[in-house]
C-alpha cells in the first residue's frame, strides 16, 4: 500500500515529505476532505480526475481539514492511495431517492458492497444537512451486522450549517452519502474513539421524545432541566450548549453517546440533538474540560494501535470540539500525532456527526463530541 497526502490552499499543492512515490494512473481511491466553496468549483474535481485517471474520487466538504498534525481552513486535504494487495469499490446514494428516509438511504447504500467476496471495512461520507445520522446507521448496520467495521462522518459546512457537499466520481451535490468498501485478507484495519467530556448529575430516563427532539426528562420539561444544571450559562443558550452535551445511553447492552444539542425551543420547553435521543433512554448531562478533550484524543489513537504502526490514520473529529478548543485545536491533532510517529501519514476533517463503533467487534454508531479515528496498513 503507497500513501500520499496533500494539501491545497489557493490553488498551490503543499505535498508530506512522507509520501511515498505514486503512479498516479494505478491510484485506487483519492478522497478530497475541504472547504466547501473551493469543492464547489468545478475545476478542482476536474484537475482531480485529471491527475487519477482510474481512481474513486470522494469529496467530502467539512468544518476544518485536518493534514499531518495541523488543523486548517479553506483548504482541501486530499490523500491517494495505491493499493497492491486490496481493492477498493464505491457507492453512492442520494437521500432524495428515498423520500427523506434516512434509514432507507443507509440500507441500500451498503447492500451495493455485501455481495462481493473478502469486504474487510466500509468507510462512509455523508451529507451532513439533509441526513438523519441515527437512522443512516441504523440502516448501515441492518445490513453490515457487526461484520466488519464502519467508519466514517457527517460532512460539514464550517460553522455556517446550512448545506454540505459529498460527490462520487463527480461533481459533489447536496444530499449524497458515498460508502467505499475495502476489500481483501491483507488490509489491516484498526479504530479507536473517544470523547473526554466529564458527566454530572444523576442518570435520568427521557420519557417524551422525538427522534432527535427531547421533550420530557424523568416527567420534568428538559429545557427547564437542562436550565437549572447550566446555572448562570442558561443565558448563554443555545451557544452555550456546545459546552454542555448530553451522555445517552441508548440501551444496558450499548456504551453510552456524546449527543449535541442543536436548538432549542422555549415554546414546547425542548432540545433538538445531533442524533436521535429516544424514549427510555439513560441520560446524564455532560461539561466541557479541555485537558480531558485533548486526553481522550491520544486515548483514541492507542486504542486504534495495533502491533504494526499504521500506513495512513483517518481522524474525524466533531465541529463541537473544534469550536470548544479553539486556539488548542491543534493539540489534539498533535496528540495522535505522538502516539503514531512520524511514518504515519494523519488525514481527516471535522464533521457533523462522526460515526464509528465504540469498541473493537461492536456495531458503529453516530457520535457528537467526540475523536474518531481509523488505522489502515497492508500487510
Amino acid at each position: 500500500m503507497k500513501r500520499a497526502i496533500f494539501s491545497f490552499l489557493d490553488g498551490e499543492r503543499r505535498d508530506h515529505p512522507g509520501n511515498d512515490v505514486l503512479d498516479e494512473a494505478n491510484v485506487n481511491l483519492v478522497i478530497g476532505l475541504g472547504d466547501k466553496a473551493v469543492l464547489a468549483d468545478t475545476a478542482f474535481y476536474a484537475k482531480l480526475h485529471q491527475d487519477y485517471p482510474n481512481a474513486e474520487i470522494v469529496l467530502c466538504s467539512t468544518a476544518g481539514e485536518i493534514f499531518d498534525d495541523t488543523v486548517q481552513e479553506s483548504t482541501v486535504s486530499i490523500t491517494a492511495v495505491q493499493f497492491e494487495k486490496s481493492l477498493a469499490r464505491s457507492a453512492m446514494v442520494d437521500i432524495n431517492h428515498f423520500n427523506g428516509c434516512s434509514y432507507e438511504a443507509g440500507k441500500t447504500l451498503i447492500q451495493n458492497l455485501t455481495h462481493f467476496d473478502d469486504l474487510s471495512y466500509i468507510l462512509v461520507f455523508s451529507d451532513g444537512s439533509q441526513v438523519n445520522g441515527s437512522e443512516l446507521v441504523n440502516g448501515i448496520n441492518s445490513q453490515v451486522q457487526g461484520k466488519v467495521p464502519v467508519t466514517g462522518g457527517l460532512a460539514g459546512d464550517g460553522a455556517a450549517f446550512q448545506s454540505t457537499l459529498v460527490g462520487l466520481n463527480a461533481q459533489p451535490g447536496h444530499g449524497q452519502i458515498v460508502a467505499i468498501g475495502f476489500y481483501g485478507r491483507d488490509l489491516e484495519v484498526s479504530h479507536g474513539s473517544m470523547g473526554g467530556w466529564e458527566s454530572f448529575g444523576p442518570e435520568r430516563t427521557i420519557t417524551r421524545s422525538k427522534a432527535n427532539q427531547l421533550f420530557v426528562i424523568d416527567d420534568e420539561y428538559a429545557l427547564d432541566l437542562y436550565k437549572k444544571y447550566l446555572g448562570p450559562y442558561a443565558k448563554e443558550l443555545p451557544g452555550s450548549a456546545l459546552l454542555f452535551p448530553l451522555m445517552v445511553r441508548l440501551s444496558d447492552d450499548e456504551e453510552p453517546v456524546v449527543r449535541t444539542i442543536l436548538s432549542i425551543d422555549e415554546d414546547s420547553r425542548s432540545m433538538f440533538f445531533a442524533g436521535d435521543v429516544p424514549e427510555g433512554a439513560g441520560v446524564r448531562f455532560m461539561r466541557a474540560n479541555f485537558d480531558r478533550l485533548v486526553d481522550a484524543a491520544s486515548t483514541a489513537a492507542n486504542q486504534a494501535l495495533t502491533e504494526r504502526r499504521p500506513s495512513l490514520s483517518i481522524l474525524i473529529s466533531c465541529v463541537g470540539r473544534k469550536i470548544i478548543l479553539a486556539g488548542r485545536v491543534t493539540e489534539e491533532v498533535e496528540a495522535v500525532k505522538e502516539v503514531f510517529g512520524d511514518k504515519t501519514l494523519i488525514t481527516g476533517f471535522y464533521s457533523y456527526g462522526e460515526i464509528a463503533p465504540p469498541f473493537a467487534g461492536t456495531q458503529c454508531q453516530l457520535h457528537n463530541q467526540t475523536m474518531t479515528i481509523t488505522n489502515l496498513s497492508e500487510r
